[in-house]
């Protein structure tokens, strides 16, 4: 039944109402006010032609003595008149925008000068709002701004249940014909802007689209009024894919290859496209490469795969479905749920995952075609390193490129902090950017470690080592390999011919003779982070377990450009031996996960033992390096003791470093022996660390390893043994 006879009644007091409410107050003369009275002025024509609009319906259609109880015959004919002629319009010329009036440009060039940016356009900048977009917000603006506008809207619908804004109002309102009214239709339908956004959200459920309430979203008023606010807080679509600013892809998502499967999945000769092979971080990169090959926007999956996928279709986007969590029972409920949705569509979709992910019925009931998306090489990285930072030179250039394989995500990071860095060094006149891409680096991959490894950012040098030559030579063999391996890989393929990647070196030798201390070096020369593994939070009594937390060890390091240490590596890489019990078997499947996943990692591994033999014998033949760490012999002692006290504290001139050196101790032992000294003469506020504190020192320390220091091993310092063992 028509509510017409209910609504016409309140035309008059509603709209007074609602343009007194709008155009005067304290705030008018602001920029963001004035504004929205301005817009507000043209939206007030729009209302009343379609209260005219609707006055002269409703006067065809009211009949007093029958529209209460039925639909008469002359009614019908009228509202068939209107459906004709909406109809035989539909197809007719449409102007989607109407020219800008001076007094809106005069507005904004003036809040430019101030330095300003009307809210208003600023949303429409962000989101990019048509004019019509625009108006749409502001009709759903006006009854938080003055409650006159209810009772129009309800006039205009002919239904005074609905005085929000809903979509037939939206679309009614400027509409002058019918294809206009179409293109306002699929603009606030859900895949537009201001719906899409979350700028205009709605209210209710409708039983038809038309009826469909809508209010603004959180924010979006307070921003108009220009009370402030951040434009990027207001709305947000989850599955939208936005370019990032800076290209820096590898040269292979330019190639011939790529393109050719963008412009088959754009031009619809394949509707569902695999890549595969990319590390996650370079995924992002790829994809958006597809797709800028193919013509169309990206999207991604949020929360419904069917709602992504008919959104993507209304946009003609591509939609990107990361697969790694497809595979497996455990995600089979899932992968059942996409695959369903999938082959029902025929809209163009990428796949993207380490392994494939390749369901057999929807292979068959797609038109589909693949591409193994390759690790970037050196040059590849090269040309990303320049793309990312162009001024840096070509010694640093290449040095970067050989050391860090990092993603297109990663290099942007770099860049942003970069030059943030030298923003603020430079306190007004910018610094090369170049100066600061070191720390940026570290910024930006350090910190990573999880629950099974442990951060360690390298403070000590070479020159805090005290080895014999040849070992010393050793490790700096080491680092100058690891360098250059990435050279020698890619360039002189070498990689082709060997089934290990990167580096390995096994350290041996007997606690306290610095093995950590060197695997801490290597990675400070590489200028690297140190993970090393906490066997605790590695090794589980579950089965599978200990392999999986292997697994996040090594992904972790490899993700952080890390070196990966394994510290008292026996009790993971101990020797395989006959099964004889239930557990023996699954240790042994343990070993051999390592070897294969030591075999396949392409940075520095390093593993330390106090026995090499205890060692897997298949283990020792893939190291690069075994370096046997001895027992400091005497020269090497004295250095340790020299540098067990640092330059800043007072070491007493009785300090007998010659007597100390003849001492059977370890470089660990002796920097222990060398704090507990410091710390009794601290406690008995001494001036100077003194030979007694010293003898102090090394008594306990020869008690913690259960050794018996005899008076004769300290010569003319004998006296002082009683005095050490005392308290």
């Amino acid at each position: 039944m028509s509510n017409t006879s209910g609504t016409r009644g309140t035309r008059g007091t509603s709209g007074t109402s609602s343009e007194s409410g709008t155009s005067g107050g304290s705030g008018a003369s602001e920029p963001a006010v004035e504004h929205l009275r301005l817009r507000l002025a043209g939206v007030h024509r729009a209302l009343r032609t379609a209260v005219e609009r609707q006055s002269r319906i409703a006067g065809l259609l009211t009949r007093p003595d029958l529209t209460p109880y039925c639909v008469t015959d002359e009614q019908v004919d009228v509202l068939l008149g209107e459906v004709h002629a909406f109809t035989d319009t539909m197809t007719g010329p449409y102007v989607p925008e109407q020219p800008e009036p001076d007094t809106e440009r005069d507005l904004r060039r003036r809040a430019a000068a101030d330095g300003l940016t009307l809210p208003l356009d600023a949303l429409a900048t962000r989101f990019g709002l048509t004019r019509a977009d625009q108006d749409a917000l502001l009709l759903a603006a006006a009854p938080e701004l003055d409650r006159g506008y209810e009772r129009i809207y309800a006039y205009i619908v002919d239904n005074l249940n609905r005085r929000l804004p809903c979509v037939e109002l939206l679309v009614t309102v400027g509409a002058d014909n019918a294809a206009c009214r179409l293109a306002r239709r699929r603009a606030l339908g859900p895949a537009g802007p201001l719906r899409r956004y979350g700028l205009l959200r709605p209210h209710g459920a409708a039983a038809v689209e038309l009826a469909q309430e809508l209010t603004l979203g959180p924010g979006v008023l307070e921003f108009l009024l220009g009370w402030g606010g951040d434009a990027g807080l207001l709305g947000h679509d989850p599955g939208e894919v936005v370019q990032p600013e800076r290209r820096v892809l590898s040269p292979y998502l330019s190639s011939d290859r790529l393109v050719r499967l963008g412009r088959a999945l754009g031009s619809g000769d394949i509707d569902l496209a695999g890549l595969w092979g990319c590390p996650p971080g370079g995924r992002l990169d790829a994809v958006q490469a597809l797709a800028r090959a193919a013509g169309r926007p990206l999207r991604t999956l949020t929360f419904d795969p069917e709602d992504d996928l008919r959104t993507a279709a209304a946009l003609g986007a591509v939609l990107w479905i990361p697969t790694d969590d497809l595979h497996g029972e455990a995600h089979r409920q899932a992968a059942e749920a996409v695959c369903a949705v999938l082959l029902r569509s025929r809209a163009p979709v990428c796949l993207t995952g380490l392994g494939p992910w390749r369901p057999a019925g929807l292979l068959a009931a797609r038109s589909y075609a693949e591409l193994t998306v390759p690790v970037p090489d050196l040059p590849d990285r090269r040309a990303m390193w320049s793309a990312a930072l162009p001024d840096l030179n070509g010694p640093l250039l290449e040095d970067l490129a050989i050391r860090y394989r990092m993603s297109g995500g990663e290099l942007r990071a770099v860049a942003s902090v970069a030059d943030a860095g030298a923003r603020l060094a430079g306190n007004g006149r910018p610094e090369p950017v170049a100066d600061h891409v070191h720390p940026a680096i570290a910024t930006v991959t350090r910190g990573r470690g999880g629950s099974g490894v442990q951060s360690i950012v390298p403070r000590r040098t070479a020159d805090d080592l005290v080895l014999p030559d040849v070992q010393f030579n050793q490790i700096l063999e080491i680092a100058s390999a690891a360098r250059a391996w990435p050279r020698v890989a890619e360039e002189w393929g070498f990689a082709r011919r060997s089934a290990h990647g990167g580096v390995k070196a096994l350290f041996t030798g007997e606690p306290g003779t610095g093995k950590t201390m060197s695997a801490e070096i290597v990675t400070g020369m590489l200028g690297l982070e140190l993970l090393k593994v906490d066997l605790a939070q590695v090794v589980s009594k579950w089965v599978g377990e200990t392999e999986k937390n292997m697994e996040e060890a090594f992904r972790q390091a490899e993700e952080s450009h890390a070196v990966l240490l394994f510290d008292e590596a026996d009790a993971l890489f101990g020797k395989r031996g006959e099964v004889k019990h239930g557990t023996d078997r699954y240790a042994n499947l343990e070993v051999g996960y390592l070897l294969q996943r030591l075999e396949a990692s392409d940075g520095l591994v390093i593993l330390t033992s106090n026995l090499k033999d205890n060692i897997d014998p298949a283990f020792t033949r893939r190291f690069h390096f075994v370096v046997h760490f001895p027992r400091p012999a005497v020269p090497e002692r004295r250095r340790l003791w020299r540098l067990a006290f640092p330059e800043e504290a007072p070491l007493g001139a009785d300090a007998d470093l010659d007597v100390l050196a003849r001492l059977d101790m370890t470089g660990a032992a002796i920097a222990a022996a060398a704090r507990t000294a410091a710390l009794s003469a601290a406690d008995a506020d001494a001036d100077a660390i003194g030979m007694r504190h010293i003898v102090r020192g090394v008594t306990r320390q020869y008690q913690r390893e259960a050794r018996l220091l005899r008076p004769s091993e300290l010569g003319p310092h004998a006296h002082l043994l009683d005095e050490g063992t005392q308290g």
